[in-house]
């Protein structure tokens, strides 16, 4: 499984850097809105900078979770259990494993 690896530690370099840049981004949004009077339930403008603040926040969200899915195939990588399926135990798909390197499960079980 050392191709594995190699997948996984790339995408958990791609994802932190696109993390850091989300982050930024939502400091920024917010960092915006604190300059402004904006009442975002009365101003135009500030239903747009809610609906951002939301909207990257999401981004956030989900990049955080991808990486922690990144984190925990790296984890059963070490303890050998990369690639069986946590539900029925079987072997993972190789087709499965590429396309989501991320999988707990076989397509059976998800």
């Amino acid at each position: 499984m050392r191709g594995a690896r190699e997948l996984l530690l790339a995408d958990r370099a791609r994802t932190a850097a696109r993390l850091a840049t989300l982050r930024g981004d939502f400091r920024s949004v917010v960092d915006a809105s604190r300059d402004t009077n904006a009442d975002d339930e009365h101003d135009p403008e500030g239903a747009t900078i809610a609906f951002e603040r939301s909207q990257v926040g999401a981004l956030v969200r989900q990049a955080s979770q991808h990486l922690e899915e990144v984190e925990a195939a790296l984890a059963r990588l070490d303890d050998g259990t990369y690639g069986r399926c946590a539900v029925c135990g079987q072997q993972i798909a190789a087709g499965r494993m590429e396309v989501r390197p991320t999988a707990r499960t076989c397509v059976s079980c998800a």
